[in-house]
């Protein structure tokens, strides 16, 4: 195939509405980067990563060095957990604040990232919280300059315009959608992730497997989004086994991190639905659970329930890990149990039973899919009606 005739050690660039710095060594792009805010007259900047992969991975010493060439100064906020809160989000405001920050450097993947957005925005309104973002209290329109640096394979955050913090007193976890919060700069570097562990490298490739489900079937979709869906699929099934196997193979990162590059601007046309509407209460819940373990357990049951809506659609992209589907309303149940069996060769067996909830708790879950804020936006672009009936049964099969 032609991806064995890319050179993944050159850097390129990816232009959507951020510019993507890609490949192998990309990290050294932000000498560039520290130049350009130096140009635009920033001279201070919080950096905001989770408690130690920033320097694990080599990342930190790259932008400490950048930054102090430059003479840029920094506060670091490293306290992002997986699930952000808006209590974490306030705490690095302020600390930016103080500074009197003029940008925003994330280092991370979805978590920081995300949090360092929502920073990036209360940089810009002084007088707004967390909660105030989170709750919808306020429409920004603006936000400092942001800078991410990519450790994972999975969100596709670093070239969109989401976030997800979770309002944890009120178990909820909302996502906002602003033009304002796509990074002016993302760096994404293979060699940053080899050290992923095996589930974190399953679970943030399969977060990338359902935004373009969701984005290839959405009421939103559009011919850019199932395109590039189609070609995500076919890089995970090829790459992901791969990169389980041989953790250290830098071309097995290289295209599982394209793959969600390229999902991330496919959700960015074609939205989301169902997964992350229903996943959001599952780990708001319980904060501990990976968010791309959650998505896995409910996909199933998620296709089961929208494949007759879009048989056409889903047989085309899934075929890599799905074959022989004829794209008819009849093969649902054939289609969902290819999408389980597919995620138990790759090692995702856990059903929503074993990490905790039992069947008394769907009602809660039902409750919070509809209530908490921006979920009913995603539920709306379902391609079957996202009626109370249907988010139950989801919940239930995926027990």
């Amino acid at each position: 195939m032609w991806e064995t005739k890319m050179a993944i050690n050159e850097v390129k660039e990816i232009r959507a509405k951020t510019t993507v710095f890609f490949g192998v060594g990309a990290i050294r792009k932000i000498n560039y980067i520290a130049q350009e805010l130096k140009q635009r007259g920033i001279d201070k900047v919080v950096v905001v990563t989770g408690k130690g992969s920033y320097k694990k991975t080599g990342a930190w010493n790259y932008v400490n060095d950048a930054m102090g060439q430059e003479g840029i100064k920094h506060v670091l906020y490293d306290q992002v957990t997986p699930n952000p809160t808006v209590d974490q989000v306030d705490e690095a405001t302020k600390m930016a604040r103080e500074l009197g920050a003029q940008a925003v450097i994330a280092i991370g993947g979805g978590s920081p990232i995300d949090a360092a957005k929502s920073v990036a925005i209360l940089l810009a309104y002084q007088d707004k919280t967390a909660r105030d973002l989170y709750e919808f209290k306020f429409t920004p329109t603006k936000a400092v300059p942001i800078i991410a640096i990519n450790l994972t394979h999975g969100t596709g955050t670093e070239a969109d315009r989401f976030a997800v913090v979770s309002i944890p007193e009120k178990e909820y976890k909302p996502a906002i959608a602003y033009d304002c919060i796509y990074p002016l700069y993302s760096i994404d570097d293979p060699a940053l992730m080899v050290q992923l562990p095996a589930n974190q490298t399953r679970y943030v490739t399969v977060d990338a497997l359902n935004h373009i489900v969701e984005a290839a079937t959405s009421k939103a979709a559009n011919p850019f989004s199932i395109l590039l869906a189609k070609e995500t699929v076919r890089l995970i099934a090829r790459y992901l086994p791969q990169a389980l196997t041989h953790p250290e193979d830098l071309t097995a990162r290289y295209y599982l991190l394209y793959a969600s590059l390229i999902a991330g601007i496919s959700f960015d046309n074609g939205m989301l639905h169902f997964t992350h509407a229903l996943e959001h209460p599952l780990s708001a819940v319980k904060p501990d659970l990976a968010h791309g373990l959650g998505l896995a357990i409910l996909l199933p049951a998620v296709v089961k329930q929208i494949y007759p809506a879009t048989p056409e659609v889903l047989a085309d992209i899934l075929a890599p890990v799905v074959p022989d589907l004829k794209g008819i309303p009849a093969e649902a149940e054939k289609a969902a149990k290819g999408v389980e069996s597919w995620l138990f060769t790759v090692g995702i067996t856990e059903k929503l039973s074993t990490v905790g909830f039992k069947e008394e708790d769907i009602e809660k879950l039902t409750d919070l899919a509809f209530n908490t804020p921006s979920l009913d936006l995603l539920l709306s672009l379902a391609p079957v009606p996202a009626d109370r009936s249907t988010v139950e049964t989801i919940f239930r099969d995926s027990l």
